[in-house]
């Protein structure tokens, strides 16, 4: 059987360390190259030493030619503006690229204005924003925009209902894990600020805002920036995101007309499973370590209150990046990726 040869560009941090863990259990993938320039020559396992055993590689710093030289597809971890750097070489050979970081999910001009640096690849409108419950044209994309964590849990609670253009407001409010601050501590990150505590930031301003927009606007025109809103918070948790969606509608509706729509959207959707109230809400030990994104919802009146579950890293990040790496290179979309979470 011929592997697929995948290169990693940044596997230092916390979603290069979950590609190679869930790549290692993918049958179809065999992983080749992981990149670091700050720790080029060291073993991947002296960093990530919960895979001892499993992986026998070493970092390198090689150019994106001779990555590309090696690989029929490439992630590229690293910080928000060194993708642009990299991909623009990574992409004249045939290999393809899932990048997840924010260099390309949105149009250069709006990019600039959300993260205040110049956008330098003029092949930004190229790439497909890697959600595949709603973009389809994922498995025909050469470059695929791997969506943030918040975006991904508060765009498919929202979804099914803006698709069917009745919202008239959404209001998401989201709670956060430590790792999505990333490897390196901060401020926010420092055990004695978050122990036994709950942070907003960023409450009005943060720069997921316009991917939901974005997204949500594509189903329905009349969403935008005056419509639709959201407040991240951090937990004092490792893993998870559970975003709690206030979604207005236009008008009164049937929570049986609503679960339905919910049902019918994501039918055919393996990493999406929506609950009735009665089953119990979503929670973040429902889906850690998975790919799956629970969705629970409670309806009054006109307004709806949908609950979404995932797991930061891995459909938030990791995951979904091999979600996307299947369906773009033809395997099937749960391809190593049907791993039940860890409970407890």
């Amino acid at each position: 059987m011929t592997m697929i040869d995948i290169g990693i560009v940044g596997g230092s941090g916390y979603t290069g360390c979950e590609l190679i863990r869930l790549l290692l259990q993918h049958p179809e993938a065999r992983i080749r190259i992981v990149t670091s320039r700050r720790l080029s020559g060291t073993q991947v396992t002296d960093v990530h030493r919960h895979l001892s055993g499993l992986i026998d590689l070493h970092f390198e710093n090689p150019s994106p030619s001779e990555i590309s030289d090696e690989c029929d597809l490439v992630f590229t971890a690293v910080p928000h503006g060194a993708a642009m750097d990299i991909v623009p070489a990574l992409l004249k050979s045939a290999t393809r690229v899932v990048d997840l970081s924010a260099d390309y999910r949105l149009p250069s001009q709006v990019f600039e204005a959300t993260y205040r640096r110049a956008h330098t690849d003029p092949r930004n409108g190229d790439a497909v924003f890697g959600l595949p419950e709603l973009h389809p044209e994922v498995a025909k994309a050469r470059l695929v925009a791997n969506p943030g964590c918040y975006p991904t849990g508060a765009i498919l609670s929202a979804a099914p209902l803006a698709n069917a253009a009745m919202i008239k407001y959404a209001i998401f409010d989201s709670k956060s894990g430590i790792s999505g601050a990333g490897v390196d501590p901060s401020s926010t990150s420092h055990y004695p600020n978050l122990a036994e505590n709950v942070q907003a930031y960023n409450i009005t301003t943060h720069r997921h805002l316009p991917e939901i927009v974005q997204e949500l606007g594509l189903l329905d025109s009349s969403l935008n920036h005056n419509s639709v809103y959201f407040t991240p918070h951090v937990v004092p948790a490792i893993r998870g995101i559970l975003t709690t969606a206030h979604l207005i509608l236009r008008e009164d509706c049937e929570s049986g007309e609503i679960l339905d729509t919910y049902r019918d959207f994501y039918r055919d959707k393996p990493f999406v499973r929506v609950r009735e109230a009665e089953n119990g809400i979503p929670s973040l030990a429902d889906v850690r370590g998975s790919n799956f994104c629970d969705i629970g919802l409670v309806c009054g009146g006109n307004r709806v209150v949908v609950i979404s579950a995932i797991d930061n890293l891995v459909k938030g990040a990791s995951g979904q990046a091999i979600q996307n790496m299947n369906l773009m290179l033809g395997l099937t979309e749960t391809c190593g990726l049907l791993i039940p979470p860890l409970s407890p």
